[in-house]
Order: C-alpha cells, then structure tokens, then sequence
C-alpha cells in the first residue's frame, strides 16, 4: 500500500501556510514549535520534495507546498464532516454549530430568536459571526462555519439553500420631510459598497439609477437611520430593522413604497456535503416561524 500523509501532518502544513510563520501555527495547533516542524519535515520526507522555504527570519510556502495545502483543506474538512455525520446520527439536534450571520440581519432577529432557539435546541451550542456575506461564504466553504444565515437575492455558489421569509423595506424619511412625487428624485443614503442590502434595496424597488447621495454612505443600519434623522436625505430600511426599534427616539417618520410591497427574502444556507442537514432544517424552521411573528 502506497504511504500517505497523516491528517496531522496536513493540518500542521496548512496552519504553516496560511500564517507563514512556525510560532502561530503551532500555537492554532495546541503544539510545540519542534513538534509541528519536525512533523512537516516527516511529510516533506514522505512526498519527497520541499514543501516550505526556511529562513532564520521567515518561512515560505513552495508553490507545491501552497497547492498540497489547498489540496488538504478538502481532505480535512471532508475528515471533520464524517466526525459530523457520527454525531449527527446519535442526536441531530446537539453539539456545537457555527452559525455566520450578517450585520442587517443579526442584531434584528437574533435578540429575539435566541432564547426561543435555546428552549426549543438546549443540546445545540450555538456559536455566532457576523461579517459581510462574501467573507462568510469563504469561511463557510473553507469549513470555518456551518451555516450562513443572509439575505437574497445573492449570487451562491454550489450550496442547500433554505429560504426562511420575507423582509419588507419601507421609506425612512426626516419628520416633516415633503417627499418628492418619485423615491428616484430623492438624496437617497444607502450602505457602503461591499453590503449586499444596498443591491438588493435597489433592485427590489427598481432605483438602479436612483440619485445617491456619494459623500454619505452609511456602514451599518443605525448609522444610516442617524444620517436621516440629521437631515441628510431618506433611506430604505427592512422591517426587521424597524420592528426591532431601530428608529426609537429618532425623528423620522416610516412611509410605504407604492405598488407591490418590496422586499428581500431571508434565507439559511449550508454545503452540501455536509452531514447535518436535518440539524440546518429543524433550525431554519424555527427561524421561519420567529419571522412569521413579524
């Protein structure tokens, strides 16, 4: 039988290559220095070629050795879902989740889910982070998270996607604001780039070429609403946002859009190869109806 890598020795190169730097590998590791060196010297010896270039002061990856860690992210997360899939047979509904969620979405729903979600999973830990989508969706494919908990329409990749509800935007405008006969005509605030909600406001209410105000960007949700509360022009805000008491104190008045109600959709979304789709239904049906009390 052909001799193969152990999934230590993988673990240990990909902790070396992702930070470049002996010390903070062995220390994400929980091993000493001379342990995960001579570990990665075993597998430079196994593969026969060198994986890292040594120095006294840095330590490089070889362009074989960037490729065999990339090659061992998959190898080591595929390890961790068969840990999953035992775990996930003796009790669907227990151990630890790693649950991504995104700055609109978490600070609204959250508060007021949790606690529901503790009586009705009191196995499951739950553990939370929040981020932008993009860079949740990394770390979910990397096997950082279990789960993404976001907003659509968003361009996913190869994933389970459950979609839990719907979000209504409306219009938060200045108290006393007269507003303009079109919502285009507005001084219209919205999030920096990099926030899918700005896209998807737009698109649901159809203001792709919507005037902006550019020098006024908000970076998150509370930001914008003090931006409007201050006079600088109107923004679209989601009912998440709003029934959490986001505008509480604020002198602003709430407005609907006319027409079809727009909205975006909250959805749940999972690898497919992970073993724990029962545990992502059971607790994105909970979440669906945390959001039909809306």
């Amino acid at each position: 039988m052909k001799p193969v890598p152990t999934l230590r020795q993988l673990r240990y190169l990909e902790a070396v290559v992702e930070r470049c730097h002996f010390g903070q590998a062995a220390s994400a590791c929980n091993v000493s220095q001379s342990t995960l060196s001579a570990s990665i010297q075993e597998l430079e010896g196994l593969l026969g070629a060198p994986l890292l270039e040594r120095t006294k002061r840095s330590v490089v990856p070889t362009a074989l050795g960037r490729l065999v860690a990339e090659r061992a992210r998959g190898l080591l997360k595929g390890a961790e879902d068969l840990v999953d899939l035992a775990h996930a047979s003796r009790d669907p509904l227990s151990g630890p989740l790693h649950l991504g969620v995104i700055p609109t979405i978490g600070p609204f729903l959250l508060p007021r889910t949790l606690p529901t979600l503790r009586k009705a999973f009191p196995k499951l830990q739950l553990y939370l982070r929040e981020d932008q989508t993009a860079r949740l969706l990394d770390r979910l494919d990397s096997g950082e998270l279990d789960a993404v908990l976001l907003a659509l329409p968003y361009a996913l990749r190869d994933l389970e996607v459950m979609e839990l509800g719907e979000d209504p935007f409306s219009i938060v405008q200045p108290a006393g604001h007269r507003p303009a006969a079109n919502i285009a005509d507005e001084n219209l605030l919205l999030l920096e780039d990099g926030h899918c909600l700005r896209d998807q406001a737009l698109a649901a209410c159809e203001l792709e070429g919507a005037r902006r105000n550019a020098g006024f960007n908000g970076t998150s949700l509370h930001t914008l609403a003090q931006m409007v509360a201050n006079g600088l022009g109107v923004t679209l805000m989601p009912q998440m946002a709003i029934d959490a008491g986001i505008l509480r104190g604020l002198d602003v008045t709430v407005r609907p859009l006319a027409g079809a109600v727009p909205h975006r959709r909250i959805g749940l979304v999972w690898r497919r190869s992970s073993a724990r789709t029962e545990t992502f239904r059971a607790l994105g049906e909970a979440l669906t109806a945390e959001l039909a009390k809306s």
